[in-house]
């Protein structure tokens, strides 16, 4: 299975009451928002001024990050860091209220909880050379290009949301088979 197939189950698991409580809302998807850029870069903003002058960038990646596809209205963000800058970066994102929970079990990436009183959002500090980063790029960006999988992938999005609306760990592992797909295609060039 995908590293980041299970990213939401990961982040949110155990963390504390405000990720226990989405954990527990009911799985909702809508349509693509052309204001999700605008929400990453106003996060991305944020969280670059905290890190300068540290040499990062930060990339915008899970379902929000594809036009036309829909999604839960939550934005990721992955902190691209070089391995030996990754403890600083989380230090400095903690002192603007994140909360470091660790690599949960996914090595060259450290998950960050949002600071309480922000919309939830995801934000992981990844290593420059994280296969979980890595993945997160190569299936972005096969996606942005190429607009019959992202109908596709929304159709099954969808059908498992249907599904398994009570059932997050269910719904994110349905997920799983197509996106081996494509990352077998993407890996075989």
């Amino acid at each position: 299975m995908p590293a980041f197939i299970i990213d939401e189950t990961r982040h949110n698991a155990g963390m504390d009451r405000r990720s226990e409580n989405a954990m527990k809302e009911p799985l909702t998807l809508v349509p693509y928002d052309p204001h999700w850029p605008r929400r990453f870069e106003a996060l991305a903003t944020r969280a670059s001024a905290a890190l300068s002058p540290l040499p990062v960038r930060i990339e915008h990646v899970g379902s929000t990050s594809i036009p036309g596809l829909s999604a839960k209205t939550i934005i990721d963000l992955d902190v691209v860091a070089d391995p030996a800058d990754v403890p600083e970066a989380v230090r400095r994102l903690s002192e603007i209220g994140y909360v470091h929970k660790g690599d949960q079990g996914l090595a060259g990436r450290e998950a960050l909880l949002w600071p309480p009183r922000e919309r939830q959002h995801r934000l992981y500090v990844c290593r420059a050379d994280s296969p979980a980063l890595h993945e997160h790029i190569l299936f972005r960006d096969f996606l942005r290009a190429n607009p019959e999988e992202v109908k596709q992938y929304e159709r099954l999005k969808r059908a498992l949301a249907a599904r398994f609306a009570d059932d997050r760990v269910a719904y994110q592992a349905g997920k799983a088979s197509f996106i081996d797909a494509i990352m077998a295609r993407i890996a075989n060039g």
